[in-house]
Order: structure tokens, then C-alpha cells, then sequence
């Protein structure tokens, strides 16, 4: 018998709202040096999203909307502004948000697959420059506070980005995949292509703040986040420049992240009080990541 041919395929954009996708089609961008101090004055507390668990192995993915998990950097539009997860205002051009709903969306900031370390020095300048913005996407997946199932909120998503016509607001695509060897397929064949990995939303669920069972990330290294306490010293070749950083776990525990850095991050480490996201293999009884390595800083 001839062995079938697996042939899902996830596209991280749906569809290309708004037309051809072009910069002349743009708005052009008011002054932006005004925006500082109104940026500055707007800082909020941390917004309640939903955050996602690991995908267990011999979870049914019958009941989930699958996507892509998209490296990119999570944005809150509160129908007025724009920020990071942390509360603080990302200072985007005028032109960029002045498209946007009332309603609050969340989503990334994404430019392409593997390009995560660009996007994060262009949506951290407190002045922002327009030909940089021009490359982003804003990729919506869900409306927080929103009434119904995640189903029907991804309906309303695509109903929204159609009336907002904005050709850098676009979709995630999400579809279902009914057998865990498909699942497993499409994982291996995302990452492949340069991908993190997926995302799994249980489609009848109710939008709910904080890490849900709803919401589960598969990739094939998980990743967690801790925060940044202190800059352990280099032995030998890393000598005088950072050698680990300390970081403390959500649940107080603390441990040491030495591998993963390049010569330049060793010479200018995070600073303590960034967020920094690490890769590992499993965990430990007492819930300590193992063989863990440094992936990246979250802007915020």
C-alpha cells in the first residue's frame, strides 16, 4: 500500500486584507517626536491576557484551532493605544494605529519567520522609524474580553480586520487538525519552514485571563520565561564579562542560565528586571529547567 502523503500546510497570514500589499497604498505618518511625551503619560498596568501551557502529550487535538506560533513580539491594542504585555506603550507611527477598531485586540508585531531580533530593536525605539514600521504586521488572535467561544471570536476577528481595511492588520490563520499524527506532522513540517512552532486554542472556550488550559504551545524544545536578578560573573574565556544570568521563576525559584549567549550578549547582558526567554528539555522534580538556553530578550 502506498504510504500516504501528509499535506497540511499552515499559512501564518489568512488573507491579505486591503489589497495589494504596498506602502504607497499607505497613509503617511504625522510627526513623531510628538508622540513621546503623550507615549510616557499613558503607561498602564499589565493587561489581563490569556497565556498558553505546554500541549501534553496524548491530548486529543480534535477540539482545537490550530495556528502557527509566530516569533514575534505580543501587542495589546486597548482601543487607544498600543502596548507591550507589560502595560507600557509602544511607540508606533500615527498612521499605524489610527486604522485600528475601538475593540481591544490581541496579537504580534511580526515581521517574517527568524527575524524576531529585528523586530525587537524596531518596536522598542521611543521614536520610531517609519520605513521600519512599514515591513510590520499586526497579527490578531484573539479579542480580549470578548463574549463567546474562541470559535466565534475568530469569526469576529476576520469580520473586524475586513471592516478596519488596514493591509498591516491580518488575521491568524487557524484551522483544525483531527489526528495526533497530523499534528505531529504539521509541527515537524512548520518548523522545517523556519517556524516556532504551533499554537493550540480549544474552539468552544471562553475567553479567561492567565495561563489556561484552553491554550497550549507545541514545539519541539518548550520554552518558558523568567526575569533577570543578577549578572553571575565569567570563568575563563568569559572572563570579566557575564558569565550566567540569575533568574527567578513565576514561583520564586531561582537558577542559573549560562549557555546560549553570544561574545556580544556576554559583554552587554540583559539588564536585571528584563524578562528573558530560555529553552529546555524537561524539568527537574522540583520544577527547575534542564539543559536550558538562552533564547532572546522580551521587549517591554
Amino acid at each position: 500500500m502506498k504510504k500516504r502523503q501528509f499535506s497540511w500546510r499552515l499559512t501564518p497570514v489568512c488573507v491579505l486584507l486591503g489589497g495589494v500589499w504596498a506602502t504607497g497604498a499607505w497613509a503617511a505618518s504625522a510627526p513623531v517626536a510628538a508622540q513621546a511625551p503623550a507615549l510616557a503619560a499613558n503607561a498602564a498596568a499589565q493587561p489581563a491576557l490569556m497565556h498558553a501551557k505546554l500541549w501534553p502529550s496524548g491530548l486529543d487535538p480534535k477540539p482545537y484551532l490550530v495556528s502557527e506560533k509566530l516569533d514575534g513580539v505580543r501587542a495589546f491594542w486597548d482601543g487607544q493605544y498600543l502596548r507591550f504585555r507589560s502595560g507600557l506603550p509602544i511607540a508606533a507611527p500615527d498612521w499605524f494605529t489610527a486604522g485600528l477598531p475601538k475593540t481591544p485586540l490581541d496579537g504580534e508585531l511580526w515581521l517574517g519567520r527568524g527575524r524576531f531580533d529585528e523586530l525587537s530593536g524596531t518596536v522598542r525605539k521611543k521614536l520610531p522609524v517609519e520605513a521600519e514600521w512599514r515591513q510590520l504586521r499586526y497579527m490578531i488572535f484573539d479579542l480580549p474580553g470578548a463574549t463567546g467561544s474562541f470559535a466565534e471570536r475568530a469569526r469576529r476577528i476576520n469580520t473586524l480586520l475586513t471592516e478596519a481595511h488596514q493591509p498591516w492588520l491580518q488575521a491568524v490563520a487557524q484551522t483544525q487538525i483531527p489526528k495526533t499524527a497530523d499534528l505531529q506532522a504539521l509541527l515537524k513540517q512548520t518548523v522545517k519552514e523556519g517556524g516556532e512552532g504551533l499554537v493550540l486554542h480549544r474552539a468552544n472556550a471562553l475567553w479567561s485571563p492567565g495561563r489556561s488550559d484552553a491554550l497550549r504551545k507545541l514545539k519541539p524544545m518548550p520554552d518558558e520565561e523568567a526575569r533577570v536578578i543578577a549578572h553571575l560573573p565569567g570563568k575563563g574565556r568569559h572572563a570579566g564579562r557575564m558569565g550566567a544570568l540569575l533568574l527567578v521563576l513565576p514561583d520564586g525559584q531561582q537558577f542559573a542560565l549560562g549557555t546560549g549567549f553570544s561574545d556580544a550578549q556576554r559583554a552587554d547582558p540583559p539588564p536585571v528586571g528584563a524578562v528573558v526567554t530560555y529553552r529546555y528539555r524537561d524539568r527537574t522534580p522540583r520544577g527547575l529547567p534542564r539543559f536550558a538556553s538562552f533564547l532572546r530578550v522580551q521587549p517591554q
